[in-house]
């Protein structure tokens, strides 16, 4: 199969494309590097275009010869869209829909979309399922309500197959701390390797539904070879739902270091809980096997400590 991952060059995107490699496909990458990095791609034998899916032009080109595409490409981050929500709507929601239009010229109709946990927003019920009400907190969240929707709106209105995946909190080898917007794991774990406090935002009461990267891989895949398409969002996590404290807690028993904390404001947009109910998860893929916690993190501080040594 001919695949087109755009963000391919990110954490998620660069994972996927091993995935994908090694299971016979040809892959073809379209990215920008606003977020991504070339170098988490060099080792693969890809098509490479760095271009932005907002340019007609560039995607076009991505789009030749593939038959089906997984939309991973975004601005991520509840605080950069805080600070910037104009750019997270380019970049989320306008590419998105150009992404969709430059498919429908093409004749290419299936698509995998990466969508976010963050679209439940204000909702206090846990677990979260597809049918509970949203209310989005941030612009980003926002944005990722917008394109999942235009992806199923596009399935109701031109035919395409079409399969809109809620991400809750993916982490994993590869997501990198080096950046203002990294995600809560591999700063902890970044943080420990360097020897220093673990800085937390807010009380560390809050709660997330952590979710392996070889696990969202391992979906994506069987969505993208089973040619799968649903009619409605689908939370991809498995109701693993820990506070922040409790995730200090088992990086000591991993690692073995018992590490200081450090407390700050709580963020602008974040949600207070995350747990996923995932009955239609586990209805559309039920063959896919979850990478527990513990072990998730103990890969994940392998490959910190290598990077850091």
């Amino acid at each position: 199969m001919r695949i087109l991952i755009t963000g391919g060059a990110g954490f998620i995107g660069s994972n996927l494309t091993r995935h994908a490699l090694d299971a016979g496909h040809d892959v073809t990458i379209i990215d920008d590097l606003s977020t991504g990095h070339e170098d988490n791609v060099d080792p693969f034998r890809t098509r490479f275009i760095h271009g932005s899916i907002t340019d007609a032009d560039a995607v076009d080109e991505a789009l030749g010869e593939v038959d089906t595409v997984v939309h991973l490409a975004a601005l991520g981050s509840v605080p950069r869209s805080v600070q910037n929500p104009l750019a997270s709507h380019e970049a989320n929601i306008n590419g998105t829909l150009n992404l969709l239009e430059v498919m429908r010229r093409r004749g290419v109709t299936q698509l995998t979309y990466s969508s976010s946990s963050s679209v439940y927003g204000k909702n206090p019920a846990l677990p979260k399922s597809e049918r509970e009400w949203v209310r989005p907190l941030s612009p980003y969240a926002v944005t990722k309500l917008a394109s999942e929707q235009y992806v199923l709106a596009y399935q109701e209105s031109f035919g395409f197959s079409t399969t809109a995946f809620r991400f809750f909190n993916v982490y994993g080898p590869g997501q990198r701390a080096d950046h203002a917007y990294a995600a809560v794991i591999p700063i902890f774990l970044d943080a420990l390797a360097k020897g220093e406090p673990l800085p937390m935002h807010g009380d560390g009461t809050q709660s997330r539904d952590f979710t392996f990267v070889d696990t969202v891989c391992s979906v994506l895949m069987q969505s993208v070879e089973g040619r799968a398409s649903h009619p409605e969002p689908i939370n991809l996590a498995f109701g693993t739902n820990i506070s922040l404290l409790a995730l200090v807690d088992v990086i000591e028993e991993i690692t073995g270091i018992r590490p200081e904390v450090t407390h700050s404001a709580s963020r602008t947009g974040d949600v207070p809980h995350s747990q996923a109910a995932n009955s239609a998860l586990q209805a559309a893929f039920p063959s896919v096997e979850p990478i527990g916690l513990r072990t998730g993190i103990s890969r994940t501080w392998e490959w910190i400590r290598t990077r850091s040594e």
